[in-house]
């Protein structure tokens, strides 16, 4: 079985981070290794804190996982200051893992700052380098690009901008884009494919963004499949999660992880 790793934070409502990742990587097939860089007060309706933990903890557990097991891919989420993102580029580039995911996470849906603006540079210059595929959402893009993004050429200039810092490809989700579909904008090797979904009206969308990237990562993982098909399937697989969301909790329930089951 293929062993993915998530390095994020731990959202305490199960919909996001960790939680999140653990449920899409076992859900996609593999086996989910984790590195907790922050643990939040969380549920659907708000993040109501959040306690980074020590470097030296977080490389800890970076050093544990790799050095015991396979991994075949990483994906990384919250990593809140400077320190931790370039403590988890450092050790990223000690240990060379065959495929790195890089999703932004930047602010959770009740505008909670789960990146400090400090380490948006560090996000840039350490991290996004490294990545196999980048995976913002629009809000994320517009930061990383310095840009507005408003329609999918918006999306494609800010691929490419994107792209420009090192790394491999880059995939702006559409799910905050106006329509009635919500189109990912993929760019790699100086070429474009798009993945359409029809949008689902629903509020139950908490941890979309993690469960589509380590989607993505597990995916990736398996070795027999390239990147188009890898975000093709993880795609097809966060549609359906979101189709099937759960109706939990008072605020944004979250995707149903395990709607195949």
């Amino acid at each position: 079985m293929k062993q993915i790793l998530t390095i994020a934070g731990s959202d305490s409502g199960g919909g996001a981070g960790i939680q999140a990742d653990i449920k899409a990587i076992s859900a996609n097939g593999g086996f989910a290794m984790s590195a907790i860089t922050s643990v939040t007060a969380q549920n659907t309706v708000a993040v109501t804190e959040a306690f980074d933990l020590p470097i030296s903890l977080i490389e800890a557990q970076l050093d544990a996982v790799f050095t015991d097991f396979d991994v075949a891919s990483v994906k990384t989420g919250m990593l809140s200051t400077s320190t931790i993102v370039e403590a988890v580029a450092g050790k990223l580039k000690e240990y060379t893992p065959p495929a790195i995911v890089v999703d932004p996470v930047m602010i959770s849906k009740s505008e909670f700052p789960l990146l400090k603006e400090e380490a948006i540079d560090s996000l840039k210059t350490a991290l996004i380098p490294l990545a196999t595929v980048v995976t913002p959402n629009v809000y994320e893009a517009e930061l990383l690009a310095q840009q507005d993004i408003r329609n999918i050429d918006d999306a494609k200039n800010a691929a490419k901008k994107i792209a420009a810092l090192g790394c491999r490809a880059v995939l702006v989700k559409g799910g905050h884009l106006i329509g009635n579909d919500a189109t990912d904008v993929l760019y790699c090797n100086d070429k474009w494919s798009f993945f359409q979904a029809e949008r689902v009206e629903t509020e139950n969308t908490h941890g979309t963004g993690c469960t589509y990237s380590a989607a993505i990562a597990t995916q990736l993982a398996h070795g027999n499949q390239d990147l188009i098909d890898a975000v093709r399937t993880a795609k097809t697989y966060i549609t359906g999660a979101i189709q099937n969301a759960l109706d939990i909790g008072h605020g944004h329930g979250p995707t149903n992880h395990f709607f195949q089951t």
